[in-house]
C-alpha cells in the first residue's frame, strides 16, 4: 500500500494529548484521513472516539477548562492556530448528531437555513441548493411535494437524512458523524448506509459507531480506541479479519465492550 505524503492527506493529526480539566481523555492521537474515504472509530463507550470527532471542528471549544497538545491539520492548515476563524472551519467540517435534530420549521426552511444565514437570499437559488441537497440526502423523492410541511412530522430515518442534507446545503469538503444510525430502525439505518457510501464519491467522511457490522459495511480504513488510546488503525478488511494486537481481535470477537 503506497502511503501518501502527509501534506497529500485531508486530516492530520499527531502526537494529540487532550484534558477536560485535570482529566486526560486522548494520549498521543496519531492518524491520517484521506480524501474521499470513509474513516471509523470503533471502541467500547467512553475510549475517546466521540472527544476526538469533536477536535475535528473545535466543538470541545465550548467546554470549559479544555487543553489540548498536539497537532490537528486539515488540507495542510492548523485548525488550532488563533488566526483560524471558527465559523468557517465549521461550515467545511460538517456534523451530523447522534439523534436527527430537525429545527421545527418546514423542511425547505431546514435545508435553506445554512445558505441563508451565509448571505444567500435569492428564492431560486435557495430552491436549487434546496433540490440538489435533498437528492444528495436520498430524500428528495420521498419530500419534493411536501417541502412546506414542518420537519419533525417527518420519521426517524427521513429526519436523519435531512439533517445530511443541511449539513451538505452549506458545501463541506468534510462530514463528522457521531453515531448517526442508532437511534434509527434498521430499514432507516440501512438507507443512511447507502447514503453514507454514495457521500465519499464528494465528501471525506468521519463516523463514529459502536456498531461493528456497519464499521465493516461502510468504511474503508477503521481506528480501535481504547481508553483515550488508538490501539489499532487499518484497513478496515483487514482490522476486521486480521487484526494485528489481541486487544483489538478480543474486542472484536466480543470478550469486552
Amino acid at each position: 500500500m503506497v502511503t501518501p505524503k502527509e501534506e497529500e492527506v485531508k486530516i492530520v493529526v499527531k502526537n494529540l494529548n487532550f484534558f477536560y480539566g485535570q482529566t486526560q481523555a486522548l494520549y498521543d492521537i496519531s492518524l491520517n484521513i484521506e480524501e474521499n474515504e470513509v474513516f471509523a472509530f470503533i471502541g467500547p463507550s467512553g475510549c475517546g472516539k466521540t472527544t476526538l470527532l469533536r477536535v475535528l471542528n473545535r466543538m470541545n471549544d465550548l467546554i470549559p477548562n479544555i487543553n489540548l497538545k498536539g497537532n490537528v491539520r486539515i488540507d495542510g492548515q492548523e485548525i488550532y492556530d488563533p488566526r483560524v476563524d471558527v465559523a468557517h472551519l465549521r461550515k467545511s467540517v460538517g456534523t451530523v448528531f447522534q439523534k436527527p435534530n430537525p429545527f421545527p420549521i418546514s423542511i425547505f426552511d431546514n435545508v435553506a437555513y445554512g445558505p441563508k444565514a451565509n448571505g444567500i437570499k435569492n428564492k431560486k437559488e435557495l430552491m436549487g441548493i434546496v433540490e440538489e441537497s435533498l437528492h444528495q440526502a436520498a430524500l428528495w423523492d420521498e419530500v419534493k411535494d411536501r417541502l412546506s410541511e414542518n420537519a419533525i412530522g417527518l420519521s426517524g430515518g427521513q429526519q436523519q437524512r435531512l439533517c445530511i442534507a443541511r449539513v451538505m446545503a452549506v458545501k463541506p469538503e468534510i462530514i463528522l458523524m457521531d453515531e448517526p444510525t442508532s437511534a434509527l430502525d434498521p430499514i432507516g439505518t440501512s438507507k443512511v448506509e447507502e447514503l453514507i457510501n454514495e457521500l465519499k464519491k464528494k465528501y471525506t467522511v468521519v463516523i463514529v459507531t459502536h456498531n461493528m457490522e456497519q464499521a465493516a459495511r461502510v468504511s474503508d480504513k477503521t481506528a480501535f480506541f481504547l481508553n483515550g488510546s488508538i490501539i489499532e488503525t487499518d484497513e478496515t478488511n483487514q482490522l476486521f479479519t486480521n487484526p494485528k494486537e489481541k486487544q483489538t481481535e478480543d474486542y472484536i470477537t466480543g470478550k469486552f465492550g
